[in-house]
């Protein structure tokens, strides 16, 4: 039996965490190790965690980053064979989730799978449209081959819910140490480009969605630009995300008038035009200076 180890990186989760945590204690998994990392959280996150029984890898606030944090993690859990990652802001649906994931590892070729994510009850139509969008009621199993045909879509991941085959994730270099985000996305082109598969597991699931702001999109998509400009070799290999993007922004539109949520239309249309200004200026990053990069990045912490 695959032995199971959770990772959560934390800080200042607040009072929804304890819904995670719950969510997890019902899980009918072989989970052998639980791990918060927690980057100098001020609230009750570590002490919540320690009442449920987990281990607790405290690091300093500055010395955080989206991949280098991961793998931390992942060297402090020596004894297992699959890490699932979660974001402090989940929750998991039912008490299966995390082993129909892990059972998709049965197939060898699997080197990384993730679950659906569903939007929070009360997600404003936008919120929930991009959930939709990027995780379908179906399964899907990936390999190099697929970027023929799925293009940038091939490498989608996300860490918010994922699991990594710990022998493959060694096999490809683990998670890089300094990326601004996309760590997920790193390790998975790695995997195919190792000949690994990378499964969608349309049956496990958590609900998971954000209510962003402008301000917060243009940062967030700033800094999807600087990932890709970083790792311009993902672009080169598996193609350009503006082509997928164009997809979403008809999906998009297509659901909003399916539900008839029409005063919905011109926020998606001006975070359209936001989201494309911010990821165009990360992929211009080189030519700007720190002090701005720092304004317009969500993490900040990164331009140093």
């Amino acid at each position: 039996m695959l032995r199971v180890g959770i990772i959560i990186l934390t800080l200042n989760a607040g009072k929804q965490f304890i819904k995670l945590l719950d969510s997890i204690s019902l899980q009918q998994a072989n989970i052998t190790r639980k791990l918060i990392v927690d980057s100098g959280s001020a609230d009750m996150t570590v002490s919540l965690a320690e009442r449920y029984l987990y281990e607790v890898l405290s690091i300093d606030k500055a010395s955080f980053n989206h991949g280098g944090t991961r793998q931390l993690a992942i060297d402090h859990l020596k004894d297992i064979d699959i890490a699932v990652l979660l974001t402090q802001d989940v929750i998991l649906h039912g008490e299966a989730s995390i082993s129909k994931l892990v059972d998709s590892f049965e197939n060898t070729k699997i080197g990384a799978a993730y679950g659906r994510q569903l939007p929070h009850v009360g997600a404003s139509p936008l919120a929930a449209q991009a959930r939709f969008f990027n995780y379908p009621a179906v399964s899907q199993y990936r390999s190099y081959e697929d970027k023929s045909k799925l293009g940038i879509k091939t490498v989608f991941m996300s860490d918010s819910f994922a699991a990594y085959r710990i022998t493959c994730l060694d096999a490809v270099g683990g998670f890089p140490p300094n990326v601004i985000i996309g760590e997920d996305m790193y390790v998975a082109a790695k995997m195919l480009l190792h000949g690994y598969h990378v499964a969608y597991i349309a049956d496990a699931y958590a609900y998971h969605s954000h209510e962003y702001t402008l301000w917060r999109e243009l940062k967030r998509y700033f800094d999807i630009g600087v990932f890709q400009h970083r790792e311009s070799w993902i672009r080169a290999e598996f193609g350009d995300a503006e082509g997928e993007g164009i997809r979403f922004v008809k999906a998009q539109l297509k659901y909003l008038l399916k539900n008839n949520c029409i005063d919905s239309i011109p926020k998606a249309v001006i975070a359209t035009a936001v989201k494309l200004v911010g990821y165009r200026l990360g992929l211009y990053e080189a030519y700007l200076p720190i002090k701005l990069k720092r304004v317009l990045s969500g993490q900040s912490y990164f331009f140093r």
